[in-house]
């Protein structure tokens, strides 16, 4: 069987290989040793459950999903930015992509997460201040001017008003001229997670679902390369998850998701690739990268064994990494260029499809742009210097990873149970919704930051500059951090003003009622959503109507 493993991996090398999907490159070592594709055991047979591991590009893709690693192709350079107004943002964008970035993830204002537009005055003080502000299509025109849609894949980080601002986007891209049909991106739409960790929903987790099943829908019949929903682990370890916990309350939001598209009738083969995910890079270097491997695993056994999946492509978990926010300090910030250089590494040698590298005064405020280039270049060092990317898997087979991975795997198995426990009928999505009501997840997620919150301040876990070598760096000098200034938000009001004196009011309004009326049918709201946005109906205006019809949620209380 062993034998048969390797047979099969260098029969898809060599079909890689005569089908040019190789890069022409020099895969050597700086020294000029000529190094292997992947690596493995010469007798597979004496590893004791070798198929766990396998090689890349076969079940359950523990190693990789593609044979190739990445000679096959490089991970995507994916850098999170948004700030101020459209145009500002959109000239940020095009310095990304001048520098060698390789697509575009857009980070969005308070007001707009919330589905609130600039002149709400729940928006004062927050308009443009951690990403860009979003009111209409309009905004989505200028944040991509000059950027061909059709032909750069984009990432938006968005999740409760998630749908509208997805159709904004793709108006944008109709006003472009491109095909709509074959736009390639992924939209977050994590309605879980908000719940769990990050608290930016807009009404109870059942509207919320709904519209997330349209969007499925919508996407696999309309937009079938474009993923509708990027499962997030990334907040739920910001707010304080161990990586057991974030690996496990990622994946069974996303086999909730799965539940949720198998509810509605869509075939599992289509819709299962179409869910990518959302994972934070810590510190802790080899346990991220185990997690990465485990995550792989878990997905496939569970998208073959329980949902009943048959085809790589469907068992196969995809995912985008970011460099932990968290792990950051504003002491001595330049360290943090080596904190975000080392989760970097983690996620590249444990398979990420694409990344995003924090800047180093990101800890502050939204990067300036000299940080955010050190940023971009420390993934372009990585990928061009260290011989990484040469082969698949560098670190299969070691001892330590190999056991880190069995072991986070095993506690990821005793919490789905417990969350399948929690539900009335034994489902994940049961279950989840459950843990929501009670404050299960919060509460298990606040005992695990108050551990190492006591452990920093025991000074049994240390961080250099905050409670170990805090000494005085010589030369360093303060930094000079991006400031968004006030006048962005009397801008962004003013011109949203005008453009509700521009449009065709009564257009606007009739199409925003046809939306909630739909809303009240078992019809897919994408479509009507659509035409709101092509008469310029502003996300508040549509975010507005449906908190009338749905009504808003309020977490429950836990003490």
């Amino acid at each position: 069987m062993a034998q048969d493993a390797a047979q099969r991996w260098q029969q898809r090398y060599d079909a890689a290989m005569a089908t040019g999907l190789v890069r022409d490159a020099d895969f050597t070592t700086l020294s000029g040793v000529e190094v292997d594709p992947v690596y493995g055991p010469a007798d597979e047979s004496a590893v004791e459950n070798f198929e766990r591991i396998g090689y890349p590009g076969e079940f359950p893709f523990t190693r990789g999903l593609h044979a190739t690693g990445y000679r096959g192709r490089a991970w995507t350079i994916r850098q999170f930015a948004g700030f101020g107004n459209a145009r500002q943002t959109n000239e940020r964008y095009r310095m990304i992509l001048a520098e060698g970035g390789g697509g575009l993830s857009v980070a969005f204002d308070m007001p707009t997460l919330m589905g609130r537009d600039s002149d709400d005055p729940r928006a004062l003080g927050e308009v443009g201040h951690c990403g860009v502000a979003i009111d209409s299509a309009a905004d989505m025109d200028v944040l991509f001017d000059g950027i061909d849609l059709a032909a750069t894949t984009t990432s938006m980080t968005i999740s409760g008003p998630a749908v509208p601002v997805f159709c904004m986007y793709l108006v944008a891209a109709e006003r472009q001229g491109a095909d709509v049909g074959t736009l390639n991106g992924t939209l977050q739409t994590d309605i879980f997670k908000e719940y769990i960790a990050q608290k930016e929903w807009l009404f109870a987790p059942e509207p919320h679902l709904r519209l997330i099943g349209d969007l499925m829908e919508y996407c696999a019949e309309n937009i079938p390369a474009y993923k509708p929903i990027s499962v997030s682990g990334y907040h739920i370890r910001e707010a304080g998850s161990t990586a057991a916990q974030e690996l496990a309350y990622t994946l069974a939001d996303g086999f909730a998701y799965v539940e949720l598209g198998l509810s509605r009738g869509l075939d599992i083969e289509k819709f299962a690739p179409g869910l990518s995910f959302f994972f934070d890079a810590h510190i802790d270097f080899f346990e991220e990268i185990a997690k990465f491997r485990a995550a792989r695993r878990i997905w496939a056994r569970w998208l073959r064994d329980v949902y009943g999946a048959t085809t790589d492509k469907a068992q196969q978990l995809r995912f985008h990494t970011q460099t932990a926010g968290v792990s950051l300090t504003a002491q001595q910030p330049d360290n943090n260029i080596v904190r975000t250089a080392i989760e970097a590494l983690s996620a590249v040698l444990g398979g990420t499809q694409s990344l995003h590298t924090n800047a180093l005064d990101e800890v502050l405020a939204l990067p300036s742009a000299r940080a955010a280039q050190i940023a971009l270049r420390t993934q372009q060092v990585i990928a061009e210097e260290t011989g990484v990317m040469n082969v698949a898997d560098p670190l299969g087979g070691s001892w330590y990873v190999e056991a880190l991975t069995d072991e986070l795997e095993r506690q990821a198995e005793e919490i789905f149970a417990r969350i399948r426990d929690m539900g009335a009928d034994g489902t994940m999505t049961s279950g989840i919704l459950r843990g929501i009501e009670d404050g299960w997840f919060t509460g298990e997620i606040a005992e695990a930051a108050f551990v190492y919150q006591r452990a920093l301040e025991k000074g049994d876990k240390k961080v250099v500059g905050v409670n170990t070598l805090t000494g005085t760096v010589q030369g360093e000098e303060p930094l000079q951090i991006l400031r968004v200034s006030h006048e962005v938000e009397r801008e962004q009001k003013a011109e949203l003003a005008a453009r509700r004196q521009r449009r065709d009011d009564a257009a606007a309004r009739a199409a925003v009622e046809r939306m909630v009326a739909v809303s009240r049918t078992e019809q897919n709201m994408v479509p009507a959503m659509l035409d709101a946005v092509r008469a310029e109906a502003t996300l508040g205006e549509i975010c507005d109507a449906l908190r009338a019809e749905w009504g808003s949620y309020t977490e429950p209380a836990r003490f």
